[in-house]
């Protein structure tokens, strides 16, 4: 695999939906670039050997259970992040969901969940990480977005 070329030693990274995808590219582009990295999961036991990747780079990996949709784990997974590492450096909300389902087909528990997701949980992780970055006097967060929201995927056949 090839990674862009930035340098990060000695920073510590927090990345949500770090499992696969996008997410799973992110924590490795950091790690290489000398990150520390938390790996926010939805299911802390299925990190799918992320961690071990991490480590074989000398950086240090932390999996934790962070579910998007629970105030709690959030909270928790910033607060472990701060505890196991010292700081937060870098917040990257990259965890989202969309319906699987035609837009005329969404139901109002699609349509929630998708919110507590991709605005609610990104909301509440950037609040809590910034509480951090604030003490610290330094951070940066970065927020994913789907190109969903610039055009129309095939499938999304909603005409107004």
């Amino acid at each position: 695999m090839e990674y862009p070329q930035f340098m990060l030693t000695g920073q510590v990274a927090l990345v949500t939906g770090a499992a696969r995808g996008l997410g799973r590219a992110i924590s490795l582009a950091l790690a290489h670039a000398g990150a520390d990295v938390a790996l926010g999961l939805r299911d802390v036991k299925a990190d799918a050997g992320l961690a071990a990747e991490i480590l074989k780079m000398g950086r240090r990996a932390l999996p934790l259970q962070m579910d998007m949709r629970s105030m709690e784990q959030i909270q928790s997974a910033v607060d472990k992040t701060a505890k196991e590492f010292g700081r937060i450096d870098i917040l990257v909300n990259n965890a989202g969901i969309a319906p699987e389902n035609l837009a005329e087909d969404v139901r109002e528990e699609d349509f929630d969940a998708t919110l507590d997701v991709n605005l609610k949980g990104t909301f509440f992780a950037s609040q809590a990480a910034g509480r951090v970055m604030i003490r610290q006097k330094s951070g940066k967060i970065i927020n994913m977005s789907s190109q969903a929201g610039f055009a129309a995927l095939p499938l999304n056949r909603f005409i107004a």
